[in-house]
């Protein structure tokens, strides 16, 4: 990954050398792999730039970082943590115990969740409903619950193409997974009907779970590694669909054809104008405890949300990122070490 050149500005903000002493040298970064590719941007050029260290940024996703982070606070615990979904009340409350009480939410931009396949394969056009259907343990059949049995996209519906069912997921750990359940699974179950007739046949409660329910008989595949993990099983499976973040399958155009949802072609324009309907923010989580403590951790993260960094003509949007339209507050948040509120 090319290290991004940098404009005056950015470069003045960074004019404080690394002088301070410190128990470690190299801010630890883990979390999204989302997030990964922009980290590591920022990243490479950090250490380019500065008389910093390059941070070592790693990945695992957005439950397992966060959960890394919340082991405590110290020079044997990360710094940061990647998200691509905002941190949850329980994740906070294992902070809290642990030690790690004053935590930044810093907010880069915007990513939408794209559906791709093999570049040479069938066009799809989706809508939530049709992923439920595909993908849910339960469904409903003439007004009743049974079970899933559908081999084939064109039974969900008949004008999809006559291609076997097989989608490449994000595995539990990861938070476009949750994106995924809430805007696609979940939006799928109601707008599908089947949410009422689970309430109906199986109470309130069971209605939730059947809705997120999703199939164990290899139609649907969870991938605990990251999206070129995904890549690869559709390129030994061609008729497999994967679930990718925007960036990553802009930058594999010459592999993946994306399909539409709800009649919207996913891109940086129709995230920026909010018409492509899954679409969500990305963050990262910094201890406020180690600004100080840990060389250039304060400079990192101004750095990072700086105009030059995330503003719409800079490299991360360049890559994939749709800029913030709130990003001047984020860099003011920043400046200020404000911390979240219970």
């Amino acid at each position: 990954m090319k290290c991004a050149k940098l404009a005056v500005s950015a470069l003045a903000m960074l004019a404080a050398s690394a002088t301070v002493a410190s128990a470690r040298d190299q801010i630890q970064v883990a979390g999204s792999s989302t997030v990964l590719p922009y980290a590591t941007i920022v990243a490479e050029a950090f250490g380019e730039n500065t008389d910093f260290p390059t941070p070592v940024v790693e990945s695992g996703g957005s439950s397992a970082g966060l959960k890394k982070f919340c082991e405590g606070v110290g020079e044997n615990t990360i710094d940061i943590a990647n998200a691509s979904r905002p941190i949850k009340a329980s994740e906070i409350e294992a902070c809290q115990a642990a030690g790690v009480t004053d935590i930044m939410e810093v907010r880069i931009g915007y990513d939408g969740i794209v559906f791709a396949s093999d570049i040479a394969g069938n066009d799809f056009q989706f809508t939530p409903a049709d992923w439920f259907n595909a993908l849910a343990a339960k469904v409903v059949k003439d007004g009743k619950v049974v079970d899933n049995t559908a081999t084939k996209w064109n039974e969900i519906r008949a004008d999809l193409p006559d291609q076997e069912i097989l989608a490449f997921i994000p595995g539990t750990k990861h938070g476009t997974r949750e994106v995924f359940e809430e805007k696609v699974i979940a939006e799928g179950c109601k707008e599908s009907g089947a949410a009422d007739v689970f309430k109906s046949e199986l109470g309130e409660d069971a209605a939730g779970e059947a809705c997120m329910a999703l199939r164990t008989d290899g139609k649907s595949v969870d991938i605990d590694g990251d999206y070129t993990e995904t890549l690869a099983r559709i390129q030994s499976a061609k008729n497999g669909i994967g679930v990718f973040g925007l960036s990553f399958y802009e930058n594999n155009t010459d592999k993946l054809k994306v399909a539409t949802m709800a009649g919207v072609t996913p891109s940086t324009e129709t995230i920026a104008k909010g018409e492509y309907p899954v679409s969500r923010p990305l963050f990262f989580y910094v201890k406020k405890a180690h600004i100080g403590e840990i060389q250039g951790l304060k400079e990192f993260v101004e750095f990072f949300v700086s105009d030059d960094l995330a503003g719409p003509e800079g490299p991360l949007a360049a890559y994939g990122l749709v800029a913030d339209p709130e990003l001047a507050a984020t860099q003011e948040a920043v400046a200020g070490e404000a911390v979240l509120t219970n």
